[in-house]
């Protein structure tokens, strides 16, 4: 079992950054590969980005190529997604999700634990 929960969801305007961060607990983060989505009101719950249980093997939604960025620390059981140049688009819950798996996906069936979500608006 893996409960994570997210936090770093705020309101910023257009252009600005944030950073979201992903606590899991267990003594077993290292054996998952880990992804952030989102979902905005009306739509489809979508990946943002992935990254494997090592770390070395990352995936980002075209929408946020080099601008996001993935990252994990499995020493601390964190895992975060840094937000440059947030766009009014951008705004959404975001949700921490693992999978018991050597790397992420980007199907959220194919996850087997959910955080509770964290907001993000970014105003224009």
């Amino acid at each position: 079992q893996v409960q994570l929960v997210e936090s770093g969801g705020g309101l910023v305007q257009a252009g600005d950054s944030l950073r979201l961060s992903c606590a899991a607990s267990g003594r077993t983060f290292s054996s998952y590969a880990m992804g952030w989505f989102r979902q905005a009101p009306g739509k489809e719950r979508d990946v943002v980005a992935a990254i494997s249980r090592s770390g070395t093997i990352t995936y980002y939604a075209d929408s946020v190529k080099g601008r996001f960025t993935i990252s994990r620390d499995n020493a601390k059981n964190t895992v975060t997604l840094q937000m440059n140049s947030l766009k009014p688009d951008d705004t959404a819950v975001y949700y921490c999700a693992a999978r018991k798996a050597i790397v992420g996906v980007t199907a959220p069936y194919e996850y087997d634990y959910w955080g509770q979500g964290t907001q993000v608006t970014v105003s224009s």
